[in-house]
């Protein structure tokens, strides 16, 4: 899989969103829930309860101010339905950090498989190690700043 190529088209099929109202994961499931595209047939209750029952389980925040937040199990199972949700709460909101800097960007994935799941995680792990990259996220970059940013990390 080429990371790189991948990880682009998850995030431009799931778009970027930025000032997502609420203060607490379950409010921002549920705002994100009512504005971002959904694959024809995954119901925006199921997606946003999935994600809430996820995050009960176990926080999705990983550190340096980022979560990705991911349903237990897939929900969808086309290959052009697979996305990463890119958001950006109005205000970062405390989700159990390992580092206690409160979580501004979530990558929030959707994929069809534990394959492309953890080939997910592991592109975003990679590009989220990067200083550079972690601070462009301050920067609450749009859709083209951040593809363009992963281009040219070489991930």
């Amino acid at each position: 899989m080429d990371s790189a190529f991948n990880i682009c088209q998850l995030i431009e099929n799931g778009g970027v969103f930025d000032n997502i109202e609420g203060s607490t994961p379950e409010e921002i499931y549920d705002a994100v829930s009512k504005i971002v595209p959904l694959p024809i047939g995954l119901e925006r209750t199921v997606f946003r309860n999935e994600l809430v029952e996820r995050e009960k389980i176990l926080s999705t925040a990983v550190g340096n101010g980022i979560a990705i937040p991911h349903p237990r199990k897939p929900l969808i199972k086309n290959d052009e339905d697979q996305r990463i949700i890119v958001c950006y709460p109005k205000k970062p909101l405390s989700m159990g950090e390992p580092d206690e800097r409160k979580v501004g960007t979530m990558f929030i994935l959707l994929s069809k498989s534990n394959q492309v799941h953890i080939q997910a995680l592991s592109a975003i792990a990679k590009l989220i190690h990067d200083k550079a990259f972690r601070d462009l996220l301050e920067t609450r970059p749009d859709i083209k700043k951040l593809t363009s940013a992963i281009v040219n990390s070489g991930v």
